[in-house]
């Protein structure tokens, strides 16, 4: 509690990681909802293309934004700590 307290440690990572997990979530829920309400309509193929299209692209793409905030993150701690590598 002291680290976090002194800033030594940061609390991002565990809040990003909360994200990740609720865009992920969103995510499947829109894509779910997209290929049940299309299939209930007739004809309506593109909302049920565009439902899985969520479902399969969306958690990646929600991977890769956390990913570049936690890079920047770290870039920050290795110019903070002086690190050379």
């Amino acid at each position: 509690m002291r680290d976090y307290l002194l800033f030594r440690k940061f609390l991002t990572p565990i809040v990003i990681e909360l994200l990740f997990w609720v865009g992920v979530g969103l995510c499947v829920a829109e894509g779910i909802a997209m290929i049940a309400f299309s299939a209930g309509r007739l004809g309506n193929g593109f909302g049920i293309f565009s439902g899985i299209l969520i479902l399969l692209v969306g958690p990646v793409v929600v991977r890769v934004v956390c990913e570049l905030i936690m890079a920047i993150f770290g870039i920050h701690d290795a110019l903070r700590n002086g690190d050379k590598s």
